[in-house]
This record gives C-alpha cells, sequence and structure tokens, in this order.
C-alpha cells in the first residue's frame, strides 16, 4: 500500500454482483450552507464532546486545544484507544490534526481525504484544505487574543513538530502549553481499554537462526561504545524498536502485532516500560526479570517512564541517544541539559533492523510464496463471478483475507484490504459508506491492494483488473504505471544510493505524456512487524539502499471520477556484480502475482522491459507453481500458468497477442 508520511489508505468496501449503483457527491457530503443542513449517515454529533473539552480547557486557561491524529510512539496505525482525532470529528483518515477554540472547530488535513472528510464531520467542524503546520499556526495566529496559550499534549508531539508550532508562532505572542494529561481522555468516557492478552507471542521460536535478544542487546551496546559521543543510555520509542529488540510480538495495534512500551537501554541495565500485568510467568522467565545482570531486564511500569528517565538523567556522566523522527516532546524535553542528549534521525534499532539478515530475507521470501496464492485464488474468483454477474455473500475482502488465513502460519491481514472500482478507486484514500460502496462490473477498472502477517514475514501487493474491454487511455495509463514499476525493479545503482535520487524513473514514463500521482513511490516492509516499516523508501527522509532491505514499489495513476491504477510489488535489495564493479546493487521482486494481460499494451514497452516481464513470470513459475501443487490447486495453476505466458514483442498490444 502506498507509503506512510504521504498516505495511509483506509478500508475499500467492493461487492460483488450485478447490479451497479452510482451515488452522486452531493448525496454522499455534507452541506452545511442550507437549514437545516445535510448531513450524510456517516456523520457523528460531535456537539457533547466539544461542550466537554470546551470546560474542560477553561480552568487551565487554555485559549486552544491541539489535536493530532497519533499515539504517544507515533505511530502510523493506532489502537482504537487512542483514536482521539476521530472520536472528536468522526474523520477517520489517517492524516490530520484539529484544533478547537472555544467557539471554533476546525480540521486540516490533504487533499487524500478531503472527500471523506466531508462526509464525516458534521457541521461543527470546518474543513482546512491544508496539512501544514504553518497554516495551522496562522489559522491560531488569527483566531487566539493575542498572549492566549495553546495547549497540546506532548506524548502527541515529535521534537519536529513542537519545534515547527515554537518558530510559527514565535513572534506572535502566543505560547504553546504542555499538557500531558489528555483532554480528549477525559472527555472520552467509553474510550476502549487496553487489551488484557496484549503480548501473544516470541516469534524467535519461529525465525531460528535469527539473533536472540540478548544478541541484539550486545549489538547496540557495541554501537554505543563504539559512537563518537559516547552515550550511556540509548531510549527506543516506537512500538517496533523494543518489539525487535526482544523478539516479542503483541496484538495492541490493529493489523501491526506490536504492544505499548518503552525501553532505556544501557551499558548495564535494561529498563523495560510496559504494562507489567500482562505478562506472564513465560514470558518474564524469557526476559530474565528476576536478576539484575547486564543481561536482565528490569520491568517497569509502563506509565513511568517519565519519572524514571527523570531520575535517570539526574545522574552526573549520563547521555541519551534518541532517534528523534519517533520519541515524544514528553520525554524529549526531560534529557536536559543539551549536553546530555544524542540525537539521530532514526535510533540504531530502526536503522539495523532494516537489513534483514540471511534468515529474514529466506523466510520473508517464503511468505510472499504462499501470500501469492492467496491473491491468485481472489483473482481467479472475481474474473468467474464478475462477468457472470453471481451474488455473492463476501466481498472481495473477505474472500482474499479467508484465503490468506489458510495459508501456513497466517496471522491476520497486515492492513485493512483496500478494494475498489471505477470512481472509487479514483479517490485514492476512498472510504467506503452504504451510500457509496458499487458492486463490481465488467465496465469497470477494480483495484485491490492488500497484504498478509505471517510468522515469517509481511505482505502488501496491488494488482488492477479489468473484465470488460479497457478503454485506450486506460490501457495506456496503466502500461505506463507498468513501466514505472519495472524501470525502478530493473535498475542498477551504486550501494548507499537514496531512493529519492531514483523515485523519478516511477513516474518518467507518466510524465512524459502529462500524467502523475499523488503518493509515495514505496515503503519498508518488515518480517511479521509493520507493513511500513521506516526507515526504508523513496522519500527524502528514508535511509540510502543496501543489500538485504525490502521495499515496496508501486506506481500509479488515478483520473478523477473515473479510474485508479496502482501496481505493487515488494522488493528485496540484492548484490548486482557489474563489467568493471561489485559494489552495486539491484531489485529482486519477491510479489509473485501476473498482471492483467489485457491492460498491457506491449507496443509502448521497450525490449528490455518486455525481457524482464518474461523473466518475472517465470520466476512467478518457477516459485509459486510447486506451492499450488503442495496445496492441491491444479485449477489455480492453470489460471496461473495462463496468465504467465511470454509476452511476443510486437507493435501487437497484449491481449491480442494473448488471444490468438
Amino acid at each position: 500500500m502506498p507509503p506512510c508520511g504521504w498516505l495511509l489508505l483506509l478500508s475499500l468496501a467492493a461487492l460483488t454482483g450485478n447490479t451497479f449503483c452510482a451515488i452522486t457527491t452531493s448525496q454522499t457530503e455534507r452541506n452545511c450552507s442550507i437549514s437545516p443542513p445535510y448531513l450524510p449517515s456517516t456523520v457523528i454529533n460531535t456537539t457533547l464532546r466539544l461542550q466537554e473539552l470546551r470546560k474542560r480547557m477553561l480552568p487551565l486557561n487554555i485559549s486552544a486545544y491541539i489535536i493530532p491524529g497519533t499515539d504517544a510512539h507515533l505511530s502510523e496505525y493506532i489502537a482504537p484507544r487512542d483514536a482521539r482525532l476521530t472520536f472528536m470529528t468522526g474523520f477517520t483518515g489517517s492524516a490530520g490534526t484539529a484544533v478547537v477554540t472555544q467557539t471554533k472547530a476546525t480540521l486540516w488535513t490533504d487533499s487524500r481525504y478531503w472527500v471523506q472528510a466531508e462526509r464525516q464531520m458534521d457541521c461543527n467542524w470546518e474543513l482546512e484544505k491544508d496539512v501544514s503546520i504553518s497554516s495551522i499556526a496562522e489559522w491560531l495566529i488569527s483566531e487566539v487574543p493575542a498572549g492566549g496559550e495553546i495547549g497540546f499534549d506532548p506524548f502527541l508531539f515529535s521534537l519536529e513538530t513542537y519545534e515547527n508550532y515554537d518558530i510559527n508562532l514565535g513572534s506572535s505572542n502566543h505560547s504553546l502549553t504542555s499538557v500531558p494529561v489528555n483532554l480528549v481522555d477525559q472527555v472520552w468516557t467509553d474510550r476502549p481499554p487496553i487489551l488484557a492478552d496484549g503480548i501473544i507471542s516470541l516469534p524467535d521460536r519461529v525465525i531460528r537462526g535469527s539473533p536472540t535478544w540478548q544478541m541484539k542487546v550486545e549489538q547496540m551496546r557495541k554501537m554505543m561504545e563504539d559512537s563518537p559521543y559516547r552515550p550511556t543510555a540509548l531510549l527506543l520509542s516506537a512500538l517496533d524498536e523494543t518489539a525487535w529488540l526482544f523478539n516479542m510480538r503483541g496484538n495492541d495495534i490493529p493489523f501491526n502485532p506490536f504492544f505499548y512500551s518503552y525501553t532505556l537501554l544501557t551499558l548495564d541495565e535494561i529498563w523495560l516500560f510496559i504494562h507489567t500485568e500482562r505478562l506472564t510467568g513465560e514470558l518474564k522467565e524469557y526476559l530474565n526479570a528476576s536478576c539484575a545482570g547486564p543481561l536482565c531486564v528490569q520491568l517497569k511500569s509502563y506509565d513511568s517512564v517519565r519519572a524514571q528517565l527523570q531520575e535517570y538523567v539526574a545522574r552526573p556522566g549520563i547521555k541519551v541517544w534518541i532517534g528523534t523522527e519517533y520519541t515524544n516532546y514528553a520525554l524529549y524535553e526531560l534529557i536536559t541539559p543539551v549536553d546530555k542528549l544524542m540525537t539521530s534521525s532514526y535510533s540504531p534499532v530502526l536503522t539495523t533492523k532494516a537489513v534483514k539478515d540471511e534468515t529474514e530475507q529466506r523466510i520473508l521470501r517464503d511468505a510472499h510464496v504462499r501470500d501469492a496464492v492467496a491473491v491468485i485464488q481472489l483473482l481467479m474468483w472475481l474474473e468467474k463471478v464478475v462477468p457472470q454477474g453471481t451474488e455473492t455473500e463476501l466481498t472481495a475482502a473477505e474472500y482474499v483475507n479467508m484465503c490468506r488465513s489458510k495459508q501456513k502460519d497466517s496471522k491476520g491481514p497486515s492492513f485493512e484490504t483496500i478494494s475498489a472500482s471505477g470512481a472509487n478507486a479514483a479517490l485514492a484514500h476512498y472510504s467506503p459508506t452504504n451510500e457509496s460502496s458499487r458492486k463490481l462490473t465488467v465496465d469497470e477498472m477494480y483495484l485491490v491492494d492488500s497484504g498478509g502477517q505471517y510468522l515469517d514475514g509481511t505482505t502488501d501487493i496491488t494488482r488492477t483488473v479489468h473484465w470488460g474491454t479497457p478503454t485506450e487511455m486506460q490501457r495506456e495509463a496503466f502500461t505506463r504505471v507498468l513501466q514505472g514499476n519495472i524501470e525502478i525493479s530493473r535498475t542498477i545503482f551504486p550501494s548507499g544510493t537514496r531512493g529519492a535520487n531514483m523515485e523519478m524513473l516511477g513516474r518518467r514514463a507518466l510524465w512524459e505524456v502529462g500524467l502523475n500521482y499523488g503518493h509515495g513511490t514505496g515503503h519498508g516492509v518488515g518480517n511479521y512487524f509493520g507493513v511500513h516499516e521506516w526507515p526504508v523508501g523513496f522519500q527524502t527522509n528514508n535511509i540510502p539502499f543496501t543489500s538485504g532491505m525490502f521495499t515496496s514499489i508501486e506506481p500509479g495513476y488515478y483520473k478523477d471520477n473515473d479510474f485508479g491504477i496502482r501496481i505493487e510489488d515488494i522488493a528485496v535489495i540484492v548484490p548486482k556484480p557489474t563489467k568493471y564493479g561489485n559494489n552495486y546493487l539491484t531489485f529482486d521482486i519477491v510479489s509473485l502475482v501476473p498482471y492483467d494481460r489485457k491492460l498491457i499494451d506491449t507496443s509502448l514497452l521497450s525490449m528490455q522491459q518486455i525481457q524482464w516481464l518474461n523473466k518475472y513470470y517465470e520466476t512467478i513459475r518457477t516459485l509459486v507453481g510447486p506451492e499450488l501443487d503442495r496445496q492441491g490447486l491444479k485449477e489455480e495453476k492453470d489460471w496461473m500458468l495462463k496468465n504467465t505466458e511470454p509476452f511476443v514483442p510486437s507493435g501487437s498490444s497484449a491481449a491480442s497477442i494473448w488471444s490468438s
């Protein structure tokens, strides 16, 4: 799915059948300019919630209160209990910031979510079509009287977020006020609880051959000792950092096997901040929690992290290493004076975790083979039922998740399946409603973006298909998106190259005819971790590529009110010997599902691109064929073989080559 930073797509529902129901924009979006206002059924009434929040602002002398859409670990995916932005606004998009004053309530979000926001917010809320902190600051300056205080929860601000607000408000006689007790939580009387069984597994029993947590601890300590800045402690705030360090997984975050935690790792101590009541005796024994040595984990209450960190920082000769991208301001502000602080954009855990060892690479490849079986089952099923107009009990999303659930070591989907046809697919972040959901037909293009969590890997794949006769525009756009995918995939580049320096290869074929897409081109992916795993990818704040990293490659194109196209594959970065040098790399695709042949115009493809396609299809046959045999899926294997026949380099379209 499209990468975080640019996008986190919400679920898209597509119902299979033979009835088409188009819904106009005026019926699905609010209209606050008429009396009484028109509000679609998807709107949440927020009047009482705003009244209660404003009551709590008054005794604190806060003129405005900022509500971000993240959690205390600055996560992209958050638990239901941390969805404060959604609770206050009704808006369920992943990117947004709300601000409440005594007289106004406003949401800022980007173009991906404008339609969704108009479908979900009531008339208490105004929509600002922007996401920049400078835009929010300008609004605050105009709405809040001079000298007014602007409240925020420091656990939900990164260092960069705080500094940006501070800079933009600095000369306006407005000040930021840290309120460590979240005001929305005080209003949210039925806030979902923390799960009692949120820590559920020890994957190092599955990932045999990978480092133990003790080995990882020693590796981090070695990196601390080797640093010229000589840090005495490493503070881990992102949820996947602690999960990786201890080879543990949980279920606190939907679709992501994480659990609420912080870690403070010193040269001779390990402090794990966690909801200790959820730890079984087996887990305590696993963590050596009953001793006090350098490889014994001292268990501390999750809520005590600020107090314990403050106590540690008060010691003489202390220097704490943090990754600024995922350390919240509530912890950062405690590490004073400045000579007790060491910063890098990403912690050494995240940069180390980004490079998979041989065992991790092997099992992640294996997971993609099994996952390909599930996606092939979905595409073959849809190819049958949609042209026939067959009514089905399952949606496409439900069907592919059912297929995945039958695969070895399946732990559920890695995100909520995006399943959209026609104009809905043109809204890359379309969120389904009863009014806007539509049944699949042969007359529209269909996009499905889905992924699975397996004990040995995380998957994410997007395919776009058409069961009828696509237009020439659709075929050209699809082929140019495919060209972008291929051109990145076949690129050979020096080790240490940044993804941002080759990202344009995914867009070049589109740019040549004046087309483009408004999301990122790729993101990292983990081994039974997050489907968006930083810091790998093609954005400017991603780290350079090295061998062993996994990334998605996912160009697209979206024509308003008509169709959407995205092709997404996961690739591992591997060494590529060259004629004159060996320190070069390339991408090896591990997603193994064929592309829709009738949408490919081979006359637009170069000889090298056709050769790449044929080699890729041969890889699918070699790797997925035996797995289909093993599972006794003869019909699915026949479908796969039919759809992976080699392309013929000619001026004919792939569809005509296929039909001949």
